[in-house]
């Protein structure tokens, strides 16, 4: 495999600490952008409805000049409208997903809800120097710089925003051209995903689960029932309140991130192929372990491995969450009928013993490699034909997996 730099567009995010009139400036911004994206959203809306009328970016576009020079829209004058473009661009964007099937019907912007963020193009925002200014804007902003941007590159778009704990965030987006794919190796891993452990490994190592929100439950609990006792509206204390919840959650979630960044960054380096199981996390939500599976992130940890392989020349590949895993023993290939979540570890009838997080993982493992060796089956035989269980498909590592194996087959899993 050749090891020539590979362009990748990466965001860097960044904090800063804006002075009170940019603040100001960035909080009358946030309230134009969703003031703005409502506005073409309900003009969409009301256009379909009543007339079957498709409404595009360059109508609304169009009408976003009306808009400003209507008396009680005049304020959109007074920020930079290049933010505001690219909300009507977000829009069209969240209908194309929408009739392209990938998600719901956009939403209207909450101001209490929805996230503060405007999005700068190169047209509004100035970098030289290492120093950062957006339109509107005599003074450049005060960044903290944590790290330093790819040598000679200029942003191509700036998103700034900020979260609920009242932190202020700068997000460029660059192409960096020193991504290299990793020398080729011959290490392969399957990966268990669990709460006891956060990970499994096929070479039986367990990764313990951190549980960053456990750790954080007590003081939690305690800042919302401080929270509760405030009576509800725009009270000072009942902010003060508000924001407390907030940055303990922030400072979960920040957890959280560094230490998948740090284990999934690990897991591309020291491996070429990395087989994990298609998880739905959405659909295990609605049981009595919701908040331990929402503390593991096993979707975001997902989502890294995804991009991450990508960059570094790594193969994902992903099983069939109706692969039996556990019930399979690994040594003979039987299945067992039942194994219920309490048996952490069982015997099966060829006298191999296993750790039920181990043995999944070294079954997930070899449906994986069947996969990536032209879709062997890693079922036992039967005397009855059956249909091939594995595939290898096109260049799409993370969409490879498995094919489904019969419901009478699964119940027990």
């Amino acid at each position: 495999m050749s090891v020539d730099a590979v362009p990748v567009r990466r965001t860097y995010r960044y904090r800063f600490h804006p002075t009170d009139v940019q603040a100001a400036e960035l909080e009358r911004t946030f309230g134009c952008v969703r003031k703005v994206y409502n506005l073409a959203l309900e003009v969409r809306t009301r256009a379909w409805l009543q007339r079957q009328e498709r409404v595009s970016y360059n109508d609304t576009s169009a009408m976003l000049s009306q808009w400003k020079k209507a008396e009680e829209l005049a304020f959109l004058s007074e920020v930079s409208s290049v933010p505001l473009q690219q909300a009507l661009r977000h829009l069209q964007a969240a209908f194309s997903n929408f009739f392209g099937g990938r998600a719901e019907y956009p939403r209207f912007k909450s101001k209490k809800r929805s996230r503060k963020a405007a999005e700068y193009t190169r047209s509004g925002f100035t970098f030289r120097g290492g120093k950062l200014t957006l339109a509107k804007m005599a003074d450049p902003l005060s960044v903290v710089w944590s790290r330093p941007l790819p040598e000679g590159v200029v942003p191509s778009t700036v998103t700034v925003s900020r979260d609920g704990a009242g932190r202020w965030f700068v997000s460029m987006l660059c192409e960096d051209a020193g991504v290299r794919p990793l020398p080729v190796t011959d290490a392969a891993v399957g990966i268990d995903a669990g709460l006891s452990s956060l990970v499994t490994l096929s070479t039986g190592e367990k990764v313990a689960n951190p549980r960053q929100e456990h750790r954080d439950r007590a003081r939690l609990a305690k800042a919302q029932r401080e929270l509760c006792r405030k009576a509800p509206g725009r009270g000072a204390n009942r902010e003060k309140a508000r924001r407390k919840v907030a940055r303990i959650y922030a400072r979960i979630a920040d957890r959280r991130r560094d230490y998948l960044h740090k284990l999934t960054t690990r897991l591309v380096r020291e491996n070429q192929t990395i087989v994990i199981e298609d998880l739905v996390v959405s659909n295990m939500m609605g049981g009595r372990l919701a908040r331990a599976i929402s503390d593991a992130a096993w979707a975001h940890m997902r989502f890294m491995l995804q991009y991450k392989a990508a960059w570094y020349g790594r193969e994902l590949v992903v099983v069939d969450r109706w692969f039996p895993s556990s019930r399979l023993c690994s040594a003979c290939g039987s299945i067992r009928a039942h194994l219920p979540l309490n048996v952490r570890e069982w015997t099966c009838g060829c006298g191999q013993v296993h750790d039920r997080d181990v043995n999944a993982a070294r079954n997930i493992l070899a449906a994986g490699l069947a996969v990536t060796v032209c879709g062997g089956s890693v079922r036992p035989h039967r005397s009855t034909p059956e249909r091939p269980r594995s595939v290898k498909q096109k260049v799409q590592p993370a969409r490879e997996g498995i094919r489904p194996v019969r419901a009478e087959e699964v119940k027990s899993k």
